[in-house]
């Protein structure tokens, strides 16, 4: 008896399963009225039966092996065109739908294309031939699907003819992005480009370099392994075996082809990392005959397969090693699952996928759950009898979360973002057209619809509060940003070092490179003031050397002390010429070292001669006694001005200055010299400055000599003139930025050479060229007894007054009176002895002073 029920089973199965529609709505699976109708293609059977190896009749079979995930995603369509319906996205007008099931066969895909093509509201069910479809009004406006990329691209090929969008859920083939062939083809998932690129990344991150791939014989199969493949070779990654695999289960050869792949993969032993670009059905099949060998590796898994409850469940799947796998972005689900707990109080009169499974969940329902849907896929609903949907609502009811389970959220928020970037098309178009009529547009003029308008080149997408990818907000590229496309995820960056960008910029701009040139406005005023210097200097050499044998000449140190100040002021002058141009490395060496040591030198003669004067009108002996020992002109020139060449030496072979690019601006690459170390060149001015300090002391205690010698006065003015260049020049220099630094460290050294300059040579020229009767000897030898006779009456009362302290120190101390009885009594005779002595002391000093001061001269 069991037998026989076995056998009645079996025919049935065969009976109902060979039988192909009788009628077009006997193909249609899912339907629902509505003013605008939305086609859905979904692989809900595995496959279509066929009784013989190849069709001897062209009709449509039957289909089996239920697929519970392509249900759900079925479901998931209808719950997010339900959503739209009920809110105020569309108002007044309502979506429909018709979904159909390609049974994972391009075959049926292309039935069903056939219909979504055909006439709207027409009796028959026909496509006309027409030259022009810009006013062909197909049955549907739109269709979602397919989910295989060889599915979709044979019904994309259909669709183009009417321009029809087709917005693909799972279909990852990169070659559905070349709109040329593929125009109306819209997906929400990315291509396998970016999978494949980052398996590749991947495994090289990894330390793998000897891996496997199988794939599948179909167009998706192909692709992806050609990339595959190119990116792992610029990963450095090598390929053991390609193993290819029928794409579909009708195929007779399946399981010789799976069976001969696992003896490859245990022939390769070394391979443990195998790369699997497979449909779900491939891999149950592949990993439940792997675990019976006993094969353990690490699988990566392509977003085929890599979420699949189906996968997961498989009875000892542990054994077969680690997965790895790459997924969709996933949405928020919460919705959907609020659907599916009420699933079974959904209407099924128009949709067969949902009373198929709820036949065969009852036919199911001591089954556990890890086996439930093996149990699912194996029975047909032909077999079952009517009786049992009476408990469906029950079963239904009692185990509402294995839908839940064999959720993939990834593939559900796919399926949402489609269905709702149409449902945005439409309410744009519908927005000045009544879309409640039949005919208000035509399918292709959604293809310039979308959810939000296109981010030019120079913009980029911006994520808004929305959970949909296809809504976002165009926002411009930042500075040294740019985008070249249109709506660019993200901005590519320039490279700083050497472009730049402006906001919302579609290309990257070379950077100028800047630097003080000749022909810059300031850069010809400061050359102009150095060349003025050097004639100023040429000026007062030949004044000089016209009247060398004059006191003003000779008072000044002679001639050769002028002529090496002169030269020095004018290599400053001329070193500022190096300050200008492009950068060279030996100019950025040259211009520092020749300011250094030239006015180093400089700075030393004037120490010397600050010396000698010091020393010619000294009236203190001690001191006059020091400044004697310490005075030897060429020793204190040399010696200040080696060691400032050792000094420049140093730097310039242990740290120098370079010419330096500064892409620190972001528009400009400033071409300057780096002065190789902050230290040298602090050490550099800081030796500069401690002699001008110690110029500057000489300098002050001799500014009330005789006003024909007072050059101490002057140069305490030109070395004040220095300090305080020098000393704005520290911050001015370290805040100022750009290519007119070196302008900076020019006016510096114009100033401070100018101060010198003229507080040292020109109160000389102006008694040589406008004073010629005090540049005499006479009046010279005047003004020094002048000079002398004041010092000696000042030196006279300080005698009176040292004198006065003798008598009072006579007077309280007793042990002097032999000395004390030597003065006169009264104080009016020893006020006249004093006088006397003062008289002979001034006559005797005034004579020595201007004996000494003439031969000074």
């Amino acid at each position: 008896m069991a037998l026989l029920i076995i056998v009645i089973t079996c025919f049935l199965i065969i009976l109902a399963t060979s039988q192909s529609c009788h009628s077009p709505d006997d193909f249609v699976a899912i339907t629902s009225p509505g003013h605008i109708m939305i086609g859905g293609l979904f692989a809900i059977h595995e496959k279509m039966l066929s009784s013989d190896d190849h069709p001897r009749r062209p009709q449509i079979q039957k289909c089996v092996g239920f697929e519970i995930s392509a249900f759900l995603q079925a479901l998931a369509m209808i719950h997010s065109i339900e959503v739209i319906n009920n809110s105020t996205l569309l108002s007044g007008v309502k979506l429909g739908y018709e979904i159909y099931d390609s049974c994972t066969e391009v075959t049926a895909a292309v039935a069903a294309t056939l219909r979504f093509l055909s006439k709207s509201n027409c009796s028959r069910e026909t496509v006309t031939f027409q030259c022009d479809y810009s006013s062909y009004m197909p049955r549907v406006k739109a269709v979602i699907g397919a989910g295989y990329s060889e599915i979709s691209m044979a019904v994309s090929r259909m669709l183009n003819l009417q321009l029809m969008p087709q917005v693909s859920y799972e279909s990852t083939a990169e070659i559905l992005s070349d709109k040329i062939r593929f125009p109306s083809f819209l997906r929400t998932v990315p291509s396998d480009f970016y999978q494949t690129k980052a398996m590749a990344h991947l495994i090289q991150q990894s330390g793998w370099n000897w891996i496997g791939v199988i794939t599948t014989d179909d167009d998706y199969g192909r692709l992806a392994l050609n990339t595959f493949a190119i990116q792992a070779a610029a990963n450095n990654v090598c390929i053991a075996f390609k193993e290819v695999l029928p794409a579909f289960l009708s195929d007779n050869t399946i399981e010789v082809r799976i069976n001969q792949t696992l003896e490859k993969i245990i022939a390769e032993a070394r391979v443990n990392v195998i790369v699997v670009f497979l449909r779900k059905f491939h891999v149950f099949n592949l990993f439940t005959k792997a675990i019976e060998r006993k094969i353990n590796k690490l699988w990566i898994a392509s977003d085929n397969w890599s979420t699949a409850t189906k996968i997961i469940t498989i009875p000892d799947v542990k054994k077969l090693g680690k997965v790895v796998g790459f997924t969709f972005r996933r949405g928020n689900m919460s919705s959907f699952h609020s659907f599916l707990q009420t699933l079974h109080m959904y209407p099924n009169n128009n949709n067969k996928p949902l009373q198929e499974f709820a036949m065969l969940f009852s036919a199911c329902k001591h089954i556990k759950d890890g086996d439930l849907s093996q149990c699912i896929s194996n029975y047909s609903h032909a077999t079952l009898t009517h009786d049992t949907t009476k408990t469906v609502e029950n079963h239904f009811f009692m185990r509402n979360d294995f839908l839940w389970h064999y959720t993939e959220p990834g593939l559900i928020h796919s399926i949402q973002l489609a269905v709702f970037a149409l449902g945005h098309a439409v309410r744009d178009l519908c927005q000045a057209r009544d879309c409640q009529k039949p005919n208000a547009f035509q399918p292709w003029e959604q293809i310039l619809s979308k959810c939000s308008k296109e981010c030019s080149p120079g913009q980029m997408k911006k994520a808004t509060g929305s959970q949909h990818m296809c809504c976002y907000d165009c926002v411009s590229c930042p500075e040294n940003h740019y985008s070249n496309q249109t709506d660019m995820d993200h901005c590519l960056l320039c490279n700083n070092e050497t472009h730049w960008a402006p906001v919302r910029s579609t290309t990257c701009f070379e950077k100028e490179v800047e630097y003080l040139d000749w022909d810059d406005s300031l850069a010809l005023l400061l050359i102009a003031l150095s060349l003025l210097g050097i004639a100023f200097v040429l000026a007062i050499g030949i004044i000089f050397t016209r009247n060398l044998n004059t006191p003003v000449v000779k008072s000044s140190g002679g001639l050769t002390v002028c002529y090496v100040m002169l030269i020095c002021h004018a290599l400053n002058f001329a070193s500022t010429g190096f300050f200008i141009g492009e950068p060279q490395d030996f100019e950025c060496k040259a211009r520092q070292t020749l300011f250094g040591v030239s006015f180093t030198l400089c700075v030393s003669c004037i120490l010397m001669k600050s010396l000698k004067i010091l020393l010619a009108f000294s009236f203190d002996p001690k001191l006059q006694t020091f400044l004697k020992r310490l005075y030897r002109p060429v020793p204190i020139v040399l010696t200040c001005t080696g060691i400032q060449v050792v000094i420049c030496t140093l730097w310039l072979v242990l740290a120098a200055p370079a010419v330096e690019e500064n892409i620190s601006l972001p528009r400009v690459i400033i071409l300057e010299c780096e002065e190789g170390s902050v230290l040298a060149f602090g050490t550099m001015l800081g030796y500069i400055a401690i002699l001008a300090f110690v110029c500057l002391v000489f300098a002050f205690k001799g500014r009330k000599l005789p006003e024909n010698y007072n050059e101490a006065k002057f140069l305490t003015f030109g070395m004040l003139i220095y300090f305080i260049a020098w000393i704005t020049f520290i911050p001015v220099y370290a805040t100022t930025f750009g290519k007119y630094l070196p302008a900076v460290e020019i006016i510096v050294i114009l100033i401070s050479n100018y101060g010198i300059l003229c507080c040292t040579f020109f109160p000389k020229c102006y008694v040589i060229l406008c004073k010629q009767k005090a540049n005499t000897k006479s009046a010279f030898l005047q003004v020094i007894y002048n000079y002398s006779s004041h010092s000696a009456d000042t030196l006279a009362l300080s005698h009176v007054s040292l004198a006065t302290i003798h008598h009072d120190t006579a007077i309280t101390n007793p042990s002097h009176n032999d000395k004390v009885a030597g003065y006169p009594s009264s104080n009016h005779s020893l006020a006249q002895v004093f006088a006397h002595i003062v008289r002979e002391d001034a006559t005797k000093v005034s004579k020595a002073w201007h004996q000494k001061r003439s031969s000074s001269i």
